[in-house]
């Protein structure tokens, strides 16, 4: 299957951000516990998914890990029998309320709109409306969280013994500009109805952050915790442009 590196990708300090908001709870008082459950159980989705995981992930996750074993230790212990004072969390909520507060300096920043960065304007003018395509107000993970419930429809089947389906990302990715182009806007959800396995539920969400990354689609929300909404961000001419420029790796493996 194709592995999918994308420059939209957040960092697991935005993972654990995300996590915090979706339990409503306080970055000061983490439930380290929970988040740390969640934390994995989103990164063991995301290896499923093929993509390209980078290795702070994973240095998270044994962060995590550690200060979930030092809370759970009795008080005043630790693993070398020490005393040691302080919240074990105290540094990782350090860094997340600094990572974020340059997070909203940065996207008050780019809201500003002074620089008009990766718009194409070939041979047709892109509508204004349309020029800041991409992810708005919404994270990869809001996305990795909406594509847990739909895949819930299906059991787990091995993933990666589904060999036989021979359906690729870039097929994929054409099916589902045609569609766009038909529908107009459409829901996350509608995406996957005619989906027959979790290994073309997968494909399906693969192709669409492929679009994602070349700017062919805008995923947004109208209103908080509302649906996710789908649609084209360009005409339809300039995107088979760039997809035609586009590689997209692994192509011509079967997935």
């Amino acid at each position: 299957m194709t592995r999918v590196q994308l420059e939209i990708f957040e960092g697991p300090l935005d993972l654990l951000l995300h996590l915090i908001k979706k339990n409503e709870v306080n970055i000061a008082d983490i439930p380290i516990a929970a988040i740390t459950e969640q934390y994995l159980a989103t990164l063991e989705l995301m290896q499923s998914l093929n993509l390209d995981v980078a290795g702070e992930f994973l240095v998270m996750a044994a962060t995590l890990i550690h200060i979930k074993s030092r809370v759970l230790l009795p008080p005043g212990e630790d693993e070398d029998g020490e005393e040691e004072e302080g919240d074990p969390r105290e540094e990782l909520v350090r860094r997340l309320l600094e990572y974020q507060r340059f997070k909203e300096a940065a996207e008050e920043l780019e809201g500003r709109e002074i620089l008009k960065r990766d718009v194409f304007v070939r041979r047709s003018e892109v509508p204004e409306d349309l020029a800041t395509a991409g992810f708005e107000g919404l994270s990869l993970f809001d996305l990795i969280s909406a594509l847990r419930q739909v895949l819930e429809r299906f059991p787990d089947e091995g993933i990666h013994e589904v060999t036989l389906e021979r359906i690729s990302v870039r097929e994929k990715m054409s099916s589902l500009l045609d569609d766009l182009q038909r529908r107009g806007k459409v829901i996350f959800q509608s995406l996957f109805e005619a989906a027959a396995s979790r290994f073309e539920i997968i494909v399906t969400f693969l192709a669409m952050l492929e679009l994602a990354k070349i700017r062919a689609i805008r995923v947004w929300q109208e209103e908080r915790e509302g649906p996710i909404v789908i649609e084209l961000a360009a005409p339809l001419e300039d995107i088979q442009e760039r997809m035609a420029q586009e590689k997209i790796e692994g192509e011509g493996d079967g997935a």
